[in-house]
């Protein structure tokens, strides 16, 4: 069932958990998502970002759509990290039913004004639009923001920029970066501030980004506060192909339908972790 991602977290708001954004690159790894969100009745949103879809192509995204219409979970198909009002367009012609515009490196108002003029264009078309406020941190070199450091979300500023834009969930930064962790880094969630934005935005989604390397603790933490929608793609990515190198020890395998079914399989193993973490098991019978 495909939806837009203002109705699906609507729901996820509403009943207090989160649901898993898995950045996918490849059919076979999206394939194994939907397979595992159904197993668990789970809701998902199934986010590419523009390197991805420029990796896969966008003649994926109609096998994409296809697919999700005859699931039998809720599921979005989201524009992660959009970069510009074009990219934003060019994704909507496309299909998807959910975009994120991040102009979080720009001064404030400008991010206002950004995010205003893609949602004026997306709603009238029913596709949900994400802003993100303050800047998320890069933990290594394939971190998907252009910012070295975190800032931190300010939780005046997020219910002003929410009320200005009228975007229909807000990615925060409260000490996450994307990426995964160098070894000796600790890192740890501003839960004091996720409370005041949440405070400020009780009916107002939130989404964490790059929370590979925090703590199970944290992020369940995270989502009984109000955190709706979390990130996951370094994650497992790092599932898929650790597991692949494993199975290419053997340099005879040729065939990917001998050499991937593990892989993938490792892969729904973390994301049913994930999705259980989030509360988002069972949770699609709530749609």
């Amino acid at each position: 069932m495909l939806m837009n991602m203002k109705n699906l977290l609507e729901v996820a708001n509403k009943n207090h958990f989160a649901v898993p954004a898995f950045n996918v690159s490849d059919y076979s790894m999206f394939k194994g998502l939907m397979e595992i969100t159904e197993e668990l009745n789970a809701p998902v949103i199934i986010a590419i970002h523009p390197d991805e879809l420029k990796h896969v192509g966008q003649s994926m995204l109609r096998a994409v759509i296809e697919r999700i219409h005859r699931s039998t979970v809720p599921a979005v198909i989201h524009l992660d990290h959009g970069a510009s009002y074009e990219q934003v367009i060019r994704a909507i012609q496309s299909g998807y039913t959910s975009v994120m515009i991040d102009a979080s490196s720009l001064p404030f108002s400008q991010n206002i004004d950004i995010c205003r003029k893609v949602v004026q264009t997306a709603h009238a078309v029913d596709v949900s639009v994400e802003g993100e406020l303050g800047t998320i941190g890069t933990a290594d070199d394939y971190g998907e923001s252009t910012s070295a450091v975190i800032k931190y979300t300010d939780p005046e500023d997020a219910k002003k920029f929410v009320e200005e834009t009228g975007v229909d969930c807000l990615a925060i930064a409260i000490g996450t970066c994307h990426g995964i962790y160098p070894k000796g880094i600790d890192p740890k969630l501003r839960l004091d501030i996720l409370k005041d934005i949440k405070a400020n935005l009780p009916d107002t989604p939130l989404v964490l980004h790059g929370g590979s390397s925090n703590p199970d603790s944290e992020i369940a933490e995270a989502v009984t506060l109000g955190v709706n929608k979390i990130n996951i793609s370094s994650d497992i990515k790092v599932a898929y192909f650790d597991k692949m190198r494993e199975v290419l020890a053997d340099q005879n395998l040729r065939e990917p339908n001998v050499i991937q079914p593990p892989c993938i399989e490792a892969m729904k193993k973390v994301a049913a972790h994930k999705i259980r973490l989030f509360q988002a098991d069972g949770k699609a019978a709530a749609y």
